[in-house]
């Protein structure tokens, strides 16, 4: 006789099943640049292509089956280029908000453009003023400008 204590709960296995479905729903999110840089086999991969394509209840479906056949994968190496995906993309978010703030300060206080020039000595330093100075006149797309001017020359 089989011993019941072995095999997983129908709870475990529900919650599994939708730990599975939420990696197919990241993967249904992906651009296909990053899709294409995802390690999975071809019948999951066409069913991710499927499933951006799908609406409402076709889709829903959809995410059903590809929990199904992700069940029989080691989701191992797809969640870890998911977490790479991730990674990359707060460390983006990060150095915006990092250039964001040097153009805040550098329009809010005249001694952040002294501090800006002493950490990065490579810069130009009339242009810079020149477009901080037209930031603080308010001129039309002078803090894009200065924002892109960051951008450009800090590494």
């Amino acid at each position: 006789m089989e011993d019941f204590d072995d095999r997983p709960s129908k709870s475990e296995l529900k919650r599994e099943m939708h730990e599975l479905q939420a990696i197919a729903q990241q993967l249904v999110d992906l651009t296909p640049t990053q899709l294409a840089k995802v390690p999975m086999p071809e019948v999951l991969e066409i069913g991710v292509k499927d499933a951006q394509r799908f609406k409402k209840e076709a889709k829903r479906r959809q995410m059903q089956y590809l929990g199904k056949v992700m069940r029989k994968l080691d989701p191992a190496p797809i969640v870890a280029a998911l977490a790479e995906f991730d990674a990359a993309s707060a460390e983006s978010i990060n150095r915006m908000r990092a250039l964001e703030q040097w153009r805040e300060r550098l329009i809010d206080n005249d001694g952040a453009l002294t501090e800006f020039l002493d950490r990065y000595p490579h810069i130009d330093a009339q242009p810079l003023r020149q477009l901080v100075r037209n930031a603080r006149a308010h001129k039309s797309g002078a803090p894009k400008a200065l924002f892109r001017f960051i951008r450009e020359h800090i590494q």
